[in-house]
């Protein structure tokens, strides 16, 4: 960034600089991002207004036109990647603050499927939603999803699969939850481009997610469900 750009950003009212922020993480601007935060918490804004005022209603953006075709991966990508740049700073002072979170959710692709595009893009627009998110990575049996629920104190399990030879591998991690008491303690959403509503009511998943936006609107309506 500029001196010019940096004059420009501090120049901005409150109201101003929010809505460049969104404009600037619309456009995958990490430096712009960075500096508006920065600004922001220099004024005194509270890191949890900066989180959702700025860079969650940015994002919010972002998922809904990726989800009507407006935007594609790579776009969306370089969005999340500007957020993941505002958040490195607000992170320790979420913490700090004792700021409320949405959620928290576990998310892996099944045992056998070594494919994880989709849920790392996922993992990124449910952390641009305000989530806290532990991506296990790839290739999960049953008792490593179930293991990163309980240590990471999960709300959601996230599974994923590109392989129609692995998907059915969903139904044994949902069976395994129900054999050890632990069905109810978690929503289970699944993904992946094989899958249909179908077979994740058939294998009793909470939610099938089309894609990443999709995950993220069930997401908050699920959480919202269980918390009344």
């Amino acid at each position: 960034m500029s001196d010019e750009e940096d004059i420009i950003l501090s120049e901005l009212d409150d109201g101003e600089l929010v809505e460049q922020m969104q404009d600037d993480l619309y456009d995958g601007m990490a430096e712009e991002i960075v500096e508006g935060v920065e600004i922001l918490l220099e004024r005194g804004w509270v890191p949890y207004d900066i989180l959702t005022k700025a860079l969650v209603a940015g994002m919010t953006v972002v998922g809904n036109d990726f989800r009507d075709g407006i935007l594609f991966v790579p776009e969306v990508l370089l969005a999340a990647k500007a957020m993941k740049a505002g958040m490195a700073i607000l992170k320790p002072l979420l913490a700090e603050t004792g700021a409320p979170r949405m959620g928290k959710m576990v998310i892996g692709t099944v045992k056998g499927d070594i494919h994880d595009i989709g849920q790392n893009l996922v993992t990124m627009m449910m952390e641009g939603a305000g989530f806290e998110v532990k991506n296990i990575g790839i290739n999960n049996p049953a008792e490593e999803y179930i293991a990163a629920c309980k240590e990471f104190n999960a709300d959601i399990l996230g599974m994923s699969a590109l392989l129609t030879t692995t998907m059915p591998y969903m139904k044994i991690v949902i069976d395994e939850l129900k054999e050890q008491g632990l069905r109810d303690d978690y929503i289970v959403m699944v993904g992946g481009a094989p899958l249909n509503e179908e077979f994740g009511t058939a294998i009793g998943a909470d939610a099938y997610c089309k894609d990443a936006a999709v995950a993220v609107e069930m997401a908050k309506q699920l959480i919202a469900a269980k918390a009344a």
